[in-house]
């Protein structure tokens, strides 16, 4: 099994390794397939992959490569949109301190400049909507950055620990040391799912609902309230990040039961949204196990941004119902629908989130809707109470 782990460990270097010339690639033939051909970008191109090639990794290669995303960026927007991703990687990865921030954020900015066809409009909101997103885009990568390290020497330590039980328990190699290989990897792969769904709970939620008011300040006379809106969205989603490293619950949970807290989220989802939104709650109310708490909260959060990313609904109703054995959610929106059939098997990673929290638990999760018909989402876990 082990081998089997280092086997894939080599892979998935070779596959790094690899990404920049692939980026690269794929770049330049959308370029000049939107643009038409020319020996400029071609030429371009080439420069970049020897750079990459050649030069030794170091604060001087990654102000060159900076540099040379800044050139191809000015023959299209393709480059910043796939290339511009290497930029952030070997920022990261041969840059130290600060120093990382430094290469992430030029390689931000310039990226930025390509989306918006050049330098912001020197106006305040122009200026402002242009270093939020560069802020955004930072923050992004920084977070995303400081969660793979905390994992990887999370896994580290397993790894350190199970060679020290190994070690200790060598005499008994047969049954032991399977048990312990497989105690290993399921902790491992546990705590990827664990950071991996948190990720998705707080970040990508977050940043999805940052891009969503920026976009909408843009077009708006008032956008003052949509960038406020912005800016408390990332603050919310930073202090969930921190929860999420450190294994805390949600913040939500902290000073409110389920159901008040259920009702700020679904209120707030709203005003965000300008979308109606009814809370109820049946039954006789009373706590739950931490988990148990947690896990509906959770799926409310991710059935209320699926129907604001992919549903237009004009209303949209939650019910939360107490019952003997078990605790029940339940989300109904009249958006767009869709056809469950054909993402039962290659759905979102929403979807399968909050199945598998629900699983987690012993718990089911049923979900209907049609193109057209709205959808209604059934979240049913047991009622197990506060120890």
């Amino acid at each position: 099994m082990t081998g089997r782990l280092d086997r894939w460990e080599r892979l998935l270097q070779r596959q790094m390794a690899a990404a920049p010339y692939v980026l690269l690639m794929i770049s330049t033939v959308l370029a000049l397939l939107t643009d038409g051909w020319s020996w400029v970008p071609v030429a371009l191109a080439g420069m970049a992959a020897a750079w990459i090639w050649l030069v030794p990794r170091g604060a001087v290669y990654v102000a060159g490569l900076v540099v040379v995303i800044g050139v191809l960026c000015t023959q299209g927007v393709w480059f910043a949109a796939f290339f511009g991703f290497t930029g952030y990687l070997h920022s990261w990865q041969y840059l130290k301190g600060m120093w990382r921030f430094v290469g992430v954020t030029a390689t931000a900015a310039i990226s930025v400049a390509a989306y918006n066809d050049g330098p912001p409009d020197l106006t305040p909101s122009g200026i402002l909507t242009y270093l939020l997103f560069t802020v955004a885009i930072v923050a992004v990568v920084g977070l995303f950055s400081f969660v793979g390290e905390i994992t990887a020497e999370r896994s580290d330590e397993r790894t350190r620990m199970v060679a020290q039980l190994e070690e200790a328990m060598r005499e008994n190699a047969g049954l032991h040391a399977q048990l312990l290989l497989q105690a290993r990897e399921a902790g491992v792969l546990d705590e990827r799912q664990r950071m991996a769904g948190e990720i998705h709970d707080t970040l990508a939620q977050g940043l999805t609902g940052i891009i969503t008011q920026l976009q909408a300040a843009r077009q708006a006379d008032d956008w003052q309230r949509y960038v406020d809106n912005a800016v408390r969205l990332a603050r919310e989603s930073l202090a969930e990040a921190r929860r999420s490293v450190h294994a805390v619950g949600p913040g939500e949970l902290e000073s409110a039961p389920l159901p008040e807290a259920l009702r700020e989220v679904v209120a707030r989802w709203s005003e965000l949204n300008e979308v109606r939104a009814d809370f109820t709650t049946t039954g006789t109310v009373r706590p739950m196990h931490p988990e148990v708490e947690e896990t509906l909260l959770r799926t409310a959060q991710e059935a209320l941004a699926n129907a604001a990313k992919h549903a237009g609904p004009s209303r949209v109703g939650l019910t939360l119902s107490y019952m003997e054995d078990v605790v029940t959610l339940d989300v109904r929106d009249d958006g767009a629908g869709f056809d469950p059939e054909r993402v039962r098997d290659g759905g979102g990673f929403g979807l399968a989130s909050m199945r598998k929290r629900v699983n987690r638990l012993a718990g089911t999760l049923a979900i209907e809707s049609e193109p057209g018909g709205g959808t209604a989402i059934s979240a049913s876990v047991p009622a197990v109470t506060r120890g």
